[in-house]
């Protein structure tokens, strides 16, 4: 049977001994899993788009997260562009307009409308949208690796951010670096932003959801962004 190397956090690798965990087993079934997850995502983003919804044969993706898939292909369509590109979801994400990539974005002090501004104009054209391109089905394979990454079991908004941040060749990629982007600070961001929108939701509702998660993220992104450093080093995700 071939063997391949696991690298851990020191913390973690002596929890692990402790507790006397099967590490071989869990390892297939996590490896198995996120195989299974990112070859699904692979074979829905290779399709044609036409006939039905396009966005149900994206797995684990949320309502949000369709919807904005949906808002990327008419950006597409209303351009006459031969395909759905990263500016089109970068776009669908932004013209959604209440996700959890947007509050990101906006406490990493990164503005989403700028952004739009900043994206290449559309040349005229004469086509209808009918694929993803090449980027943007990375992106796609992309974030569904953050969000295994993660822990996560569904793959949302903010997990496309990252994914677009993450992919080097996409006009929409190429946009959020210049503007400031960075994908290791972003996930710390993403992290804390997560935390603390299920926090604000256990205890209260805020009146300004968006300025109490771009709040906490200032407390807790520094150990957040440390932790995730070490983890990098140690699986080379840097």
């Amino acid at each position: 049977m071939p063997k391949i190397n696991v690298y851990l956090p020191d913390e973690l690798a002596d929890a692990v001994r402790e507790s006397g965990v099967p590490v071989s087993a869990i390892c297939q079934r996590a490896l198995e899993t996120s195989v299974k997850r990112v070859t699904a995502i692979r074979e829905a983003t290779i399709g044609d788009l036409d006939g039905g919804d396009p966005t149900e044969k994206l797995p684990h993706f949320t309502e949000r997260a369709r919807q904005t898939v949906k808002l990327a292909i008419d950006s597409a369509r209303e351009e006459a562009a031969a395909l759905v590109g990263t500016e089109h979801l970068l776009q669908g994400i932004i013209k959604e307009g209440n996700n959890m990539a947007l509050r990101v974005l906006t406490a990493s002090e990164i503005e989403p409308r700028k952004l739009l501004r900043e994206l290449p104009q559309p040349t005229a054209q004469e086509h209808r949208a009918d694929k993803f391109s090449g980027p943007l089905a990375n992106a796609f394979e992309l974030a569904v690796t953050e969000a295994i990454t993660m822990g996560h079991n569904y793959i949302g908004c903010e997990h496309l951010l990252l994914g677009l941040v993450a992919e080097q060749d996409g006009t929409a990629g190429q946009a959020l670096r210049a503007a400031g982007a960075e994908l290791r600070s972003l996930r710390g961001a993403t992290a804390a932003a997560l935390a603390g929108f299920v926090h604000h939701r256990d205890q209260s509702t805020p009146t300004n959801p968006a300025a109490a998660v771009a709040a906490l993220v200032g407390q807790q992104l520094k150990p957040l962004l440390d932790r995730l450093a070490r983890l990098e080093r140690h699986v080379g995700l840097e």
